[in-house]
């Protein structure tokens, strides 16, 4: 059995915002807050970056449309006795979902931790 880092991203909605900055703030912040209501403090959470489709520069991931953002939340965790990758993987997935209910999150990396 082996330790692994699990990183997922999430599509985090936010209504009545106008600043991208304001939208990543308050994505960040609930996300945090209810992972914290969980008791899972272990997770970090951070925006995610999109790389720009003409010169591969990366940029936070945030859209506003109609005072709306949508927001890419980067989330780690690392999960311990896991039996592989896939397992780890399922492992994050189920405990950040039920702490973040109809949030859209996928897997994005899992990474095999070595021993200390």
């Amino acid at each position: 059995m082996s330790n692994y880092l699990v990183a997922m991203e999430a599509a985090w909605l936010v209504r009545d915002v106008e600043e991208i900055d304001d939208a990543i703030g308050v994505a960040v912040s609930e996300a945090g807050k209810r992972l914290n209501d969980a008791e899972m403090d272990y997770v970090e959470v951070d925006v995610g970056a999109t790389p720009c489709p003409a010169c591969g520069e990366a940029f936070d991931s945030a859209f506003i449309a109609a005072d709306t953002a949508l927001v890419g939340l980067l989330l780690e965790m690392e999960v311990f006795n896991a039996d592989s990758t896939e397992h780890a993987a399922r492992i994050a997935k189920s405990e950040v979902g039920g702490a973040l209910r109809d949030v859209p999150l996928t897997v994005i990396e899992t990474v095999e931790r070595e021993d200390d």
